[in-house]
């Protein structure tokens, strides 16, 4: 083989243009991450202020686990926002690799994630581990700062075409926190069949698990099987 046919260049190459993609791509997916955390602020201080004295067991509550995680707590739902910090792309068939925004530049195809969880406020209170959360959404960035969600609700569907046209603005993150808040209020606790819990053992008594009657919370990952099934 000759020296010019040695791919090693071609290789080094496309890793530099990967990388660099990648990184322009966690780069704005972080700064997107601040953004939601500073209108998640925000929103719950626009609640506090138009329930103040409705119930003093009403509780409204923002908390910054780290840089890559927060909780807004409304009442007993928890909504749980987190940034992954791996960079992914879609199967061939999705809509959005399909699409000619993509199509246009391949390096269009790979996203960072704000993963938005569900949960029962009590299951972290009280430390329930086997309680279960949902997800609600996903907001997928590229390195473009261009968008797109995935989700539950009215986040299924506003968001879910990529903003070829503009990147994710303050307007756009303050709706989808507020869309995330809202579907988790949505979503009410349903209660196990009778038959499902009339037995339990020590440790669910102890660790007063579901199978003690308490309710669980429907879901994305449910609503999206019944869907498919």
């Amino acid at each position: 083989m000759k020296e010019s046919q040695d791919p090693i260049e071609s290789i080094v190459q496309n890793l530099k243009n990967k990388s660099c993609v990648k990184q322009k791509t966690y780069n704005h997916l972080c700064s997107a991450f601040e953004e939601i955390l500073k209108s998640g602020k925000k929103v719950v201080k626009e609640i506090k202020n138009k329930t103040e004295g409705i119930d003093h067991d009403f509780t409204v509550d923002f908390k910054k686990i780290s840089n890559r995680e927060f909780h807004i707590k409304v009442a007993g739902d928890l909504v749980v926002f987190v940034l992954h910090t791996n960079i992914i792309t879609f199967a061939q068939e999705h809509t959005i690799i399909k699409s000619k925004y993509v199509g246009e530049d391949e390096n269009r195809r790979y996203f960072g994630q704000i993963m938005i969880y569900n949960f029962m406020a009590d299951s972290v209170k009280y430390n329930r581990m086997k309680d279960s959360g949902y997800l609600l959404g996903r907001v997928l960035i590229n390195y473009e700062n261009h968008f797109f969600v995935e989700g539950e609700g009215q986040l299924n569907f506003m968001f879910n075409d990529i903003s070829s046209n503009q990147p994710i603005s303050k307007l756009d993150v303050d709706v989808i926190v507020k869309l995330a808040i809202t579907t988790a209020i949505k979503s009410d606790l349903i209660i196990p069949p009778f038959q499902e819990i009339k037995r339990i053992t020590l440790y669910d008594k102890l660790e007063s698990t579901q199978s003690m009657g308490g309710g669980r919370k429907i879901g994305f990952q449910m609503s999206y099987n019944n869907k498919v099934s």
